[in-house]
């Protein structure tokens, strides 16, 4: 049978759910990176900055700033919202507080590292689901994000770095987020920039640059992240055509399916399984 969704003029309906559900949301931007240290976190303050300077109420929620001076001088002339103290075995632990956020309700609020596990008691197991919490009650949110915390991307990653990444956000915050700013730097600038003491502290600098931040590592995770971003980007298009019913070339039909049984590596057959979905736009089904 001929495909002749290409004719069809009307509006997705998915498309038209999608643009109805994010109104009265707040917006969200992800400053994404390709590993630590790349300035993240630098660039959503040097933004935040800027709505200030235009006018527009902006708090930080939570910003992570490692003893960098560079970081701690930008924090300043912020209005920030003091953290909640969580008592956990005995140990004071600082956490968001979500409520004292949603009771101050500022315009835009700053969250730093999106893909933190929170305290145990916390309201919510995750930061990421704090941050949907406050963007239901019409709060714009700023917050980084390193490639490697990406569900979908977590097994390419380990075989890359051979590090195994326990904290990790869905692929749908990406999808869903209003804007993704890739924060780029090249791989001998980055390996500059830790052996200056800038990322972490310089005894661990060199055993850093020998593992995890090897040239051939902060290649192939920028590639990564770079691909993700494009890969958004495309997506984006896809979903403003159909909820416009701009007509255009669609997808050829294609379908991923991932069967899956009681055997050990299914956690890996499904990302892998999203994974290729992605590269081919096309919907994707897990059979148990």
């Amino acid at each position: 049978m001929p495909d002749d969704r290409s004719s069809d003029t009307r509006p997705s309906p998915d498309a038209l759910l999608d643009h109805a559900e994010r109104e009265g949301r707040g917006r969200l931007r992800i400053f994404l990176g390709a590993a630590p240290g790349v300035g993240k976190t630098y660039e959503m303050l040097m933004s935040g900055r800027a709505r200030l300077a235009d006018g527009v109420d902006v708090v930080i929620g939570v910003v992570e700033t490692h003893g960098r001076k560079e970081t701690l001088a930008l924090v300043e002339g912020y209005e920030v919202i003091p953290r909640r103290k969580v008592d956990y075995k005995g140990r004071i632990l600082d956490e968001m507080d979500i409520d004292a956020i949603l009771a101050r309700r500022p315009a835009l609020v700053l969250v730093d590292e999106l893909a933190h596990t929170n305290a145990p008691g916390s309201r919510h197991p995750k930061r990421y689901l704090d941050v949907q919490e406050i963007l239901t009650h019409g709060i714009d949110v700023y917050t980084t994000l390193n490639i490697q915390h990406v569900e979908s991307l977590n097994d390419v990653v380990a075989q890359i770095t051979k590090v195994r990444v326990r904290e990790t956000v869905p692929d749908s915050i990406i999808d869903q987020a209003d804007d993704v700013e890739i924060i780029d730097l090249t791989p001998d600038d980055l390996i500059k920039r830790l052996e200056e003491g800038k990322v972490y502290f310089p005894n661990t600098a060199q055993r850093a640059i020998e593992n995890y931040f090897s040239p051939g590592n902060l290649t192939a995770l920028r590639e990564l992240a770079l691909r993700r971003t494009a890969q958004r980007v495309d997506d984006q298009l896809l979903i403003h055509m159909q909820a416009h019913a701009i007509p255009g070339p669609w997808a050829a039909g294609e379908r991923v399916l991932v069967c899956l049984d009681a055997r050990p590596g299914g956690a890996a057959r499904v990302r892998y399984a999203r994974r290729l979905a992605d590269r081919l736009r096309a919907p994707w089904t897990a059979l148990h």
